[in-house]
């Protein structure tokens, strides 16, 4: 039975495989409309969400450089910032080292002029009581040389430029002797 359609398809002279010319005829214009209103409606809707993206990734870009300076800058400033912050620690530590040198100086020159007065009071004190003890102790030589040569003599040495002229004699050879 299909080759007897096929047959009959084949005496008309019709090929099934090419279409009628008016089915080519309203495929064309069907397509040019179609052409036509893509190009007119759905186009320019591409076109403008096209070029609004295009503007807001620009405009991104745009903010993001920005940004990115202003970072920078920032980073900038806080850099010099810092390094002033480093270079006025140094001189804070340094003025601080200096301070603290000048200090034990000062508190070494203290403690040396204090030592030195402690010294020359101690020497003027000592001096005093060496001056002193001499004072007494030619006091009681002289009393005792006084007695001893009133013994050895066999008279009293009661007088007091007698007894000082002796004391004075004595003293005199014992520094001698020393």
């Amino acid at each position: 039975m299909q080759t007897e359609v096929i047959r009959a398809a084949g005496d008309e002279g019709l090929n099934p495989l090419i279409p009628h010319p008016i089915e080519i005829l309203l495929a064309a214009l069907f397509f040019t409309i179609l052409v036509i209103l893509v190009k007119k409606f759905i186009v320019p809707a591409f076109e403008q969400t096209y070029a609004e993206r295009t503007a807001a990734i620009e405009g991104g870009l745009a903010a993001a450089e920005t940004k990115q300076a202003e970072a920078d800058a920032k980073l900038a400033e806080l850099d010099r910032q810092l390094s002033e912050a480093r270079h006025e620690a140094a001189r804070i530590r340094e003025e601080a080292r200096e301070q603290g040198a000048a200090i034990v100086v000062e508190m070494r020159e203290q403690a040396t002029a204090e030592a030195n007065r402690i010294l020359e009071t101690g020497k003027a004190q000592i001096e005093a009581e060496r001056q002193q003890a001499i004072t007494s102790l030619r006091a009681e030589v002289g009393g005792l040389a006084a007695g001893l040569a009133g013994s050895i003599v066999g008279e009293s040495l009661d007088d007091d430029a007698r007894s000082s002229r002796v004391v004075e004699r004595f003293l005199a050879e014992l520094e001698g002797a020393n």
